[in-house]
């Protein structure tokens, strides 16, 4: 079954895979997926109605709660010496959509800053309002910013990501982005209909990479339940290979293989992370 949404701004600090010990920030409305792509690996599941603007007056959370939460959640962690590897702007959704995406990305650096400075601050995005210059300004606050990209071709990238931005939009926009990190997500359908990982796609998918000058990228594939339920996971060896393809670029690659548990619980296990 997909993951529930989120009901708070601050969640964790959960195992992440990719970021180790993440305290992870919501910047959707409560219990509420708000999301401008509809991928068929989501955890948490299909976007029903999907929003392509950035519209007010759905109940997103203020840039003052989300300073309040930060703060106080900073605060406690460092009254009880507890250990955070990263901040990660991410939830159920996608943040940059937040009509004050600028401002909270202002804000959260300044906390930061504040109560804990030796803490990386990251966000996790879908790379579709890269574009926007208000959002441009706001990835700025990020010391990481991990943006997603899992196909280099059109047709690919309509059938497993099911987004309103034309491919070649997101290439422009994050040509002139950098220094960001890729986060790719490689699934195989067991009817046939999605597959991202077969020589054709990977290979215009690294000639993606190469061309917006990506610094590092993350390589992996499902470890928990996704929206269309016949996805698979690709295998480990095939991650690897692919890595070894970037790596011929230049690129720096980390291969993310799904830990290791019993088959049948890979879809039922609550994950560790929505990272």
């Amino acid at each position: 079954m997909p993951l529930p949404s989120l009901e708070r701004i601050m969640y964790g600090p959960v195992r992440s895979r990719r970021l180790g010990t993440s305290l992870g920030i919501n910047l959707l409305p409560a219990g509420m997926k708000i999301c401008n792509m509809n991928c068929a690996y989501c955890q948490y599941g299909w976007t029903r109605g999907a929003v392509r603007y950035r519209g007010q007056g759905l109940g997103w959370p203020t840039a003052q709660a989300v300073d309040t939460a930060l703060s106080a959640r900073l605060s406690a962690a460092a009254e009880r010496n507890e250990v955070i590897d990263r901040l990660t702007v991410a939830g159920h959704g996608e943040p940059t959509l937040h009509p004050e995406f600028e401002e909270i990305a202002r804000r959260l650096r300044s906390v930061r800053d504040r109560i804990a400075p030796g803490i990386p601050l990251a966000i996790l995005s879908n790379s579709t309002t890269a574009a926007f210059d208000d959002v441009r300004r706001g990835l700025g606050a990020f010391d990481e910013r991990y943006m997603k990209l899992d196909a280099g071709d059109s047709a690919t990238f309509a059938t497993l990501n099911g987004g309103g931005r034309h491919l070649a939009d997101v290439l422009d926009a994050l040509r002139t982005l950098s220094p960001i990190v890729v986060q790719a997500m490689f699934v195989r359908d067991a009817r046939g209909v999605v597959d991202n990982s077969g020589d054709a796609a990977v290979s215009a998918w690294l000639e993606a990479l190469e061309t917006i000058r990506a610094t590092r990228a993350h390589i992996y594939t499902i470890d928990r339940s996704p929206a269309q339920a016949s996805l698979r996971p690709v295998p480990p060896r095939r991650l690897r290979e692919i890595a070894e393809q970037v790596r011929a670029l230049g690129i720096h690659a980390d291969v993310f293989p799904p830990r290791r548990r019993d088959p049948k619980q890979m879809f039922e296990t609550p994950p560790e992370t929505p990272h």
